[in-house]
């Protein structure tokens, strides 16, 4: 459905551009763009890079293992449906631990595998789980210690100082993060009123 509205959307600025006859401007902006994102992406490579081996150097030492026996407790208390060993647990944490440290990108494919988990969980439905409806709540707005990507876009585009950045994300994505929890529980304990009732 997004690719639909993509689509459409380009179509109609090209059919708007053709006749308001700015086809120029537009081909200018594609062009610029274009080379911006090239520019933008590999300067992300470089930081994306860098905090993936601090990632892999805490892994190695020990660290994601402890701040996961930290999270644990809690994580147990916001997925109770999750047994405590099974595979998706190991997946939500370590998707929770990579978007602490502003890794989005590296916290996808453990997002999806989570996903996948849950899926199995639920009995293989297309229909979505009270767990997989909290997972995804909290993977959006999960709590950012380092939002590496943010830095390195500011980095990119010269800030005076990239890293003024880490407290104001940490205080929102906390907020977010409660904030998401609270709206996910009451949904469900309307809705299991409803069915209740």
């Amino acid at each position: 459905m997004v690719n639909i509205i993509w689509i459409l959307l380009t179509l109609i600025g090209i059919v708007f551009a053709m006749v308001n006859g700015t086809m120029e401007e537009v081909n200018e902006a594609i062009f610029k763009g274009a080379s911006e994102a090239v520019t933008l992406c590999i300067g992300l490579i470089s930081v994306l890079v860098f905090w993936l081996g601090i990632m892999r150097i805490a892994e190695e030492a020990g660290l994601l293992e402890k701040l996961s026996l930290l999270f644990r407790p809690i994580v147990n208390k916001i997925f109770p449906e999750v047994p405590k060993d099974h595979p998706a647990m190991g997946y939500i944490l370590s998707n929770m631990m990579a978007n602490l440290f502003g890794l989005g990108n590296a916290a996808t494919p453990l997002g999806i595998k989570a996903m996948e988990e849950l899926k199995k969980l639920n009995g293989g439905k297309n229909e979505a789980s009270r767990s997989m409806v909290t997972f995804l709540a909290v993977n959006t707005s999960s709590i950012t210690l380092i939002p590496t990507t943010v830095i390195a876009i500011r980095m990119n585009y010269d800030a005076a100082s990239p890293t003024d950045i880490v407290g104001p994300t940490l205080l929102a994505t906390c907020f977010s993060a409660v904030g998401a929890i609270l709206i996910d529980r009451w949904f469900y304990y309307r809705r299991s009123r409803k069915r209740k009732g």
